[in-house]
C-alpha cells in the first residue's frame, strides 16, 4: 500500500515541483490524522525516500529513483562497446553531497563558456566550505551577483571569467561568496 502513497507524492512533486505540507498529504492520500501522515512519512523517511532538511520541511530523496550505469562510451576514437548493467546511480546522490545546503541555478550569459557552461544550464550550487583557488563560484562583489572562478594570489582575492571577452572583477568593497558550483545541468 505505501507504494501507492509514495507514486500520489511523488506525482505532486512533478507536478508542482516541491513536497506537499502534511495537511496537503492527509487530502491527497484520504487520510482521517495528521498522526496517520506523520507514520507514513516516518516510514518513507526510514526508507530513504524522503529526507527532511535542518527546518524540518520534507525533501525529496530517492523520489526519482535510480538510473542504470551501463558503463563507459569512447568520447574519441570509436572502440567496441560492450553493454553491461556496472550498477545503478541516483543523479541526487551523483551531484548532491548536502541537500539542505544545495540548490539551483539557472544560468545567465556566456562569461563561463571555456568552463563548458552555457546560458540556460543549470548549476547545481552548494552552500557549504570555504572556496579553493580554481572554485567555480556564486558571489556577490560590490553589491552585484556572478558566478566566476575563484582565485586568491598572494592576499589578494578576484573573480575570473571562463572566456577571453570578459575581465577579471577585483571587488573595490566586498567580496562574499555564497556558493561553491558542484555540478552543471544541460538538457538537449
Amino acid at each position: 500500500m505505501s507504494e501507492a502513497y509514495k507514486s500520489k507524492i511523488i506525482s505532486f512533486y512533478k507536478r508542482t515541483k516541491r513536497m506537499p505540507s502534511y495537511v496537503e498529504i492527509m487530502t491527497l492520500l484520504g487520510f482521517k490524522s495528521k498522526n496517520s501522515v506523520y507514520k507514513l512519512i516516518n516510514k518513507l523517511v526510514g526508507e530513504g525516500v524522503l529526507d527532511k532538511d535542518s527546518t524540518g520541511r520534507l525533501v525529496p530523496n530517492k523520489l526519482f529513483g535510480e538510473i542504470p550505469l551501463l558503463g563507459l562510451v569512447e568520447a574519441g576514437f570509436p572502440a567496441v562497446a560492450e553493454e553491461h548493467n556496472a550498477d545503478t546511480l541516483s543523479l541526487d546522490e551523483y551531484l548532491i553531497e548536502h541537500k539542505d545546503a544545495t540548490y539551483l541555478l539557472e544560468v545567465k550569459g556566456d562569461s563561463m563558456i571555456d568552463a563548458g557552461i552555457q546560458e540556460g544550464d543549470l548549476v547545481v550550487a552548494e552552500r557549504k566550505g570555504e572556496p579553493k583557488n580554481g572554485d567555480i563560484v556564486i558571489a556577490e562583489v560590490d553589491g552585484g551577483w556572478t558566478m566566476k572562478y575563484f582565485r586568491k594570489q598572494g592576499n589578494t582575492i578576484f573573480l575570473e571569467p571562463a572566456n577571453k571577452k570578459y575581465r577579471p572583477i577585483y571587488p573595490q568593497h566586498d567580496l562574499k561568496v555564497a556558493a561553491i558550483v558542484k555540478g552543471v545541468v544541460r538538457k538537449y
